[in-house]
């Protein structure tokens, strides 16, 4: 199963020619390769830094230069961030589903009023809260091609889709109304979590350990296309996973508690957010924990988002010593 080219003018991606990595431009299923030259600038951080999409546009239309079929080429992440931010609890109906199966463990309120208490908190969160950040690794962003190896070290390793925005312009303590003007672009990111890891037993007071439960190698399929801000309503795209082909989590953006230019801005306040970086936005209801159905070897988990195509990821487990 190949990922599914963007229904788009245009994209970039990046592939393998040889031992090199190269940058590419993709048109329908057709790719060819773009350089410094091509791009006006010093390689794809720098483009995004000022990106000039009308000459990708011109390029795109030209039928100079070398095309080749996508299914012909290796694609491989189509970003090199320098910092991963990642979003968590921002799905509303998603955090009321876990937060009232909390409250119904208590039997002094039924599932409905479980429900219904879960969701005043949601929309006061939205009215008066903030988003909450944290840190990803950016050495466990990886492309297609990369195989998910599931560390032999837990059986509970649950997928986690998510729209990913790729900064462009530098973003430091931007403001709502300025924080899309930072926004290059988007690609798709399965965040990859290690349920067990999450929360420490050792000391339940330092709460929550997300360097162990998220960054084992390979732990952030990217991409596999970067698409163009302008050609995504990102306010308002689908996002559907499905493992072996039965949908786990199907959602839109819609659900967002905090929306992508909250995001971008509050993301900016703590330390600049430079070209390239991802933000994710969060994931829908529909995991592993909620289906109490993890991850194991020979899985494939098909990632689609409106505008951004299809990511494939192919699921090992990691050898026996």
């Amino acid at each position: 199963m190949a990922s599914t080219p963007p229904p788009v003018p245009f994209a970039l991606a990046r592939f393998r020619d040889g031992d090199v990595a190269r940058l590419g431009l993709v048109v329908g299923d057709r790719v060819r390769a773009v350089d410094d030259a091509d791009l006006g600038a010093g390689g794809l951080n720098e483009f995004l830094a000022a990106p000039d999409w009308q000459r990708l546009s011109t390029l795109a239309e030209s039928t100079a230069g070398r095309w080749l079929a996508l299914s012909e080429v290796t694609l491989i992440a189509p970003v090199e961030p320098r910092q991963v931010l990642q979003t968590g609890a921002n799905y509303r109906q998603h955090v009321i589903e876990l937060v009232a199966a909390g409250l119904t463990q208590d039997s002094s309120r039924t599932p409905d009023e479980a429900r219904a208490f879960a969701a005043q908190l949601m929309d006061d969160r939205a009215a008066n809260g903030e988003p909450y950040f944290f840190v990803g690794m950016p050495a466990c962003v990886v492309g297609d091609d990369v195989p998910l190896k599931l560390p032999g070290y837990s059986d509970v390793h649950d997928w986690e889709l998510e729209l990913a925005v790729v900064i462009g312009r530098e973003a430091f303590r931007v403001d709502r109304e300025q924080a899309m003007g930072h926004v290059a672009g988007y690609t798709i990111v399965n965040d990859i979590t290690t349920r067990d890891l999450v929360f420490r037993k050792d000391m339940k007071e330092i709460g929550t350990d997300w360097y162990r439960a998220k960054n084992a190698p390979g732990f952030l399929p990217t991409g596999p296309f970067l698409v163009p801000a302008a050609f995504v309503d990102a306010g308002d795209v689908r996002l559907r996973l499905e493992l072996n082909g039965e949908v786990m989590q199907d959602a839109t953006t819609r659900d967002l508690l905090f929306d992508i230019p909250s995001l971008v801005a509050g993301a900016s306040q703590t330390m600049p957010l430079l070209p390239g970086d991802l933000l994710l936005t969060g994931s829908p209801a529909g995991n592993g924990q909620h289906w109490k159905r993890f991850l194991k070897d020979g899985d494939v988990m098909a990632g689609s988002i409106d505008g951004l195509g299809t990511q494939i990821v192919h699921v090992t487990a990691e050898a026996a010593e």
